[in-house]
């Protein structure tokens, strides 16, 4: 009974399935195969553009090169101070990008915010002893658990290409995003103005499976060297893109969010429902932040569930994250045993 992370499980029968599949002869490499090529043609469609896509294996690989087609080394990249590109990628974009500065505009409840940006744009007067802003990164679904609206990107990337910035979408769990906004994929990329997109299925049922879409043109060759460069361009693509037929098909990648989400809402319905629980955030998606006594944490690990301190340094406030095959006995069971502990 394991919510620690999305990334603590294992793969999805159908894209296991579908890997097996592609593992029957030979195949041209470094993404020259015909499974490839279609992959990339059915990711621009889902998006409703005439995208250029490119396969990689991990997300952090995915938004540093992302960043770095974005962002030239004596830029800034605005972003939210928790994003994983801040604290989660050991320097990756600030490596990539050659040395661009990332620049922490301050929390909203988890996400960042259009007059924040402005407020910070407003001196900015091309000075040579400054960073050149060059770029703003969201994370869609965020850190905290927080989804932004379509609205609340418009606005973002608005005020952003009003200053010449492009906007960078870190989609780790953009399927858990979308499944919550009910919306297209399109509404809150191509069409909402972001220019570059990491899209990830690793965390939503992938081996290890990430996309990066360049909704911007002009932007491919340069991208396609850099992924050659940081030794990210797999000779043998096509297992790659195999995970990413099946995540696509039938809308898998939909179903196993719309799934985790669900199970989040039994967590934070019913955890809200008790006194001595205080949830931190409002749980969008499938990630829930929740202070409790610790008596009531010690109970739940010793009755079987496991989940990360967060942060470590406050033992009060744990984290809770659902996937595409978080049993939804397992949440309920949750719920249950913190109500009996809170009430013993």
């Amino acid at each position: 009974m394991n919510f620690c992370s999305d990334n603590v499980t294992g793969v999805s029968p159908e894209i296991a399935a579908a890997v097996m599949a592609a593992n029957v002869g030979p195949s041209m490499p470094y993404g020259n195969d015909e499974a490839t090529g279609k992959v990339e043609i059915a990711i621009a469609a889902l998006f409703e553009a005439d995208a250029d896509v490119f396969l990689l294996p991990t997300g952090t690989a995915a938004n540093a090169l992302s960043l770095s087609v974005l962002a030239p080394p004596f830029g800034s990249i605005y972003c939210h101070p928790e994003a994983h590109i801040q604290v989660d990628e050991c320097g990756a974009p600030e490596f990539y990008t050659g040395g661009a500065k990332l620049a922490l505009l301050p929390d909203r409840a988890g996400k960042i915010s259009a007059d924040d940006l402005t407020e910070a744009l407003k001196d900015e007067n091309g000075d040579v002893h400054h960073v050149k802003p060059s770029a703003v990164s969201l994370t869609q679904t965020g850190e905290t658990g927080a989804v932004y609206t379509i609205e609340e990107i418009r606005a973002i990337t608005s005020v952003a290409h009003d200053h010449g910035l492009k906007v960078h979408m870190d989609g780790a769990r953009f399927a858990n995003a979308v499944a919550a906004l009910n919306c297209s994929p399109a509404d809150i990329t191509s069409m909402a103005g972001i220019d570059v997109l990491s899209f990830g299925a690793s965390k939503n049922g992938a081996f290890a499976a990430e996309a990066v879409v360049l909704f911007t043109p002009g932007m491919a060759t340069e991208f396609a060297h850099r992924r050659k460069r940081a030794g990210h361009l797999f000779s043998k693509m096509r297992f790659l893109a195999a995970q990413f037929e099946a995540y696509l098909k039938d809308d898998l990648w939909l179903r196993s969010a719309r799934h985790a989400n669900h199970c989040m809402k039994i967590l934070s319905s019913g955890l809200s429902d008790i006194s001595e629980v205080d949830l931190l955030f409002t749980a969008d998606a499938n990630m829930l932040f929740a202070r409790m006594p610790n008596q009531m944490i010690k109970g739940l690990r010793a009755a079987g569930f496991a989940f990360y301190d967060w942060p470590e340094e406050e033992r009060t406030v744990i984290r809770l994250v659902t996937a595409f095959d978080t049993v939804k006995e397992d949440a309920e069971a949750f719920v249950a045993e913190a109500r009996r502990l809170g009430n013993a």
